[in-house]
């Protein structure tokens, strides 16, 4: 029996959903890699962070201004200036006076100063953005504790009052590109196990069809050579009397004649 061949090309729906889980799955890739970098690592450094109860010391506003950028449209950019505020608290991790800062952003903005307030053209806005805040923890938080975030490692003399990140920045760097890598996968293999699927089913059609058709061929074959068997045509004549004796057998009465001699 031939060999049976089967035609492995994948339809234009196949190939396309085929293009589309390799793209999901790039996309996981590269999304992991750039939020891994981006966000992650930051979260990891905040998350290390300790919470500890502090209690402000001190208020303090020098007399040193700093520099802000602001801007006013797609091509307009400017510098102002706002007044340093600095929150001294007593943690109780450590049991030792640090600077308060908001978060670990403007931490990173103004090391010297607690809060950096959104730049704004005018200089009389920064500095009235400055002392409500000098205000609030001068006036109420003074003389209660609250919860504030100390890292030994990193910053023995800095504190934060919150986290710029937390376990949910965490859920989304990892969650949605294992989403996307997952969904991609599935999609690749989806596609290929239904190919392969198609593939064998028409395997064993063809099989099933040539198969058929030797059954076919065989019994043509085998009434064509019953017809012809010279065995069977003897069995034949040998059940029919008239055919099987060579000559007919005379009646009782019957004289033979002779035949003349031919006169020369």
């Amino acid at each position: 029996m031939a060999k049976i061949r089967v035609s492995y090309e994948y339809s234009e729906a196949e190939d396309k959903s085929i293009r589309l889980g390799l793209f999901l799955i790039a996309c996981g890739i590269l999304s992991l890699f750039i939020l891994g970098f981006c966000w992650l690592s930051p979260t990891l450094q905040s998350l290390q962070s300790k919470p500890a109860n502090c209690t402000v010391v001190s208020v303090l506003r020098p007399e040193e201004m700093f520099e802000c950028v602001f801007t006013c449209g797609a091509d307009c950019k400017g510098t102002s200036l706002y007044p340093c505020l600095q929150i001294f608290v007593n943690n109780s991790e450590s049991n030792s006076v640090a600077l308060l800062h908001f978060d670990e952003q403007q931490l990173v903005l103004n090391p010297k100063c607690s809060y950096v307030p959104p730049c704004e053209r005018d200089n009389q806005k920064n500095r009235d953005s400055v002392l409500w805040w000098e205000d609030y923890f001068t006036k109420e938080v003074s003389s209660q504790s609250f919860t504030c975030f100390f890292n030994q490692q990193r910053r023995p003399d800095d504190v934060l009052w919150r986290r710029s990140h937390d376990t949910s920045v965490l859920l989304h760097c990892v969650l949605w590109p294992m989403v996307s890598l997952l969904l991609g996968t599935l999609i690749v293999l989806l596609t290929v196990c239904a190919r392969s699927l198609a593939v064998r089913a028409e395997a064993l059609q063809k099989r099933k069809f040539s198969y058929e058709v030797c059954q076919d061929m065989g019994a043509s074959d085998r009434r064509g050579n019953k017809a012809t068997d010279p065995l069977v045509a003897r069995d034949q004549s040998n059940s029919d009397p008239e055919l099987s004796s060579p000559t007919r057998t005379l009646p009782l009465f019957a004289v033979p004649v002779r035949r003349r001699d031919r006169e020369h």
